[in-house]
């Protein structure tokens, strides 16, 4: 994969012009170690770029989108979302092989989403008919936002990898979870013997993560915990925005319960072995 789409590669060569000017000899650690922060927090946000449009959209309509409208507030926000999506690729933010691995996300999470409102799990509100079996459209975009920012991040970052499982073993781990989604609901649940298999596969594993000119190393465990409770508080904001609902939101909106965090940990799980199997890890680079 590349590193960057054209249009990241002008902005790296500015933004490597600018700390050029900013850096000498002599600078402090302090200093340094302010100029990587600052880089990472740009290179998240800029990860970040298709979620983070989405839930702009989700809560501008929230405050906004007038009730009287001919065009359902569901069905403008999968217009949104598409358009979104049609625009990263235009302007190259993301690449045609990056789109393929967005799309699995987007079947995958619609499957589970049709599933799920079906049980009851959760809910969605509002008319529209850009629906699949009552599941909004714009449902599936959520999860390829997830998607999009993980093949991102794999990029943006060049991530490597000391001791990364096999990836069948992954497969099947993630095979497992995405299973137990869909069976806990007429079996037991075993989701605590699947925190126990991520712990045992992914325990060796140390994630490798060029910022500018350092790079740093991070326990992926660390890595999968600190996404899920990113993505805790974008659900947060969602759920806020009306999204969809749970089931102890119907008389007003509360926090999502922090329990989620540990379903978030399972999904980042098959995200990233989706990911993986189409770009193979790599060991890191000896330097």
């Amino acid at each position: 994969m590349a590193r960057f789409t054209s249009l990241e590669q002008r902005i790296d060569e500015w933004a490597h012009r600018t700390l050029d000017r900013q850096t000498s000899p002599n600078q402090s650690r302090a200093r340094a170690w302010a100029i990587e922060f600052t880089v990472f927090v740009l290179k998240q946000a800029w990860a970040c770029v298709f979620g983070g449009a989405l839930l702009a959209v989700l809560v501008l309509t929230r405050l906004w989108y007038p009730d009287s409208a001919t065009l359902a507030r569901n069905d403008f926000l999968v217009l949104a979302a598409l358009t979104i999506q049609v625009l990263m690729v235009v302007f190259k933010l993301e690449t045609l092989r990056e789109l393929r691995v967005i799309i699995l996300f987007h079947v995958v999470g619609t499957v589970m989403e049709i599933f799920k409102t079906d049980v009851g799990s959760w809910t969605y509100e509002g008319e529209g008919i850009l629906h699949v079996f009552g599941v909004p459209l714009y449902s599936g975009f959520m999860y390829a936002a997830v998607g999009s920012y993980m093949v991102r991040v794999f990029r943006l970052f060049e991530l490597r990898f000391d001791r990364y499982p096999r990836r069948w073993i992954t497969a099947i781990l993630a095979a497992l979870i995405y299973v137990n989604f869909f069976s806990h609901h007429f079996i037991v649940d075993a989701r605590w013997f699947l925190f126990a298999a991520v712990a045992v596969i992914y325990w060796r594993t140390v994630m490798h993560v060029r910022v500018s000119r350092a790079r740093f190393r991070m326990p992926i465990l660390v890595s999968f915990v600190l996404v899920a409770l990113f993505i805790w508080v974008a659900e947060n904001v969602a759920t806020w925005s009306n999204a969809w609902v749970y089931p102890n939101q119907s008389d007003g909106w509360e926090l999502v319960s922090i329990a989620k965090l540990g379903s978030w940990l399972l999904l980042i799980i098959v995200s990233v072995v989706l990911v993986t199997w189409v770009e193979k890890p790599r060991p890191p680079e000896v330097e």
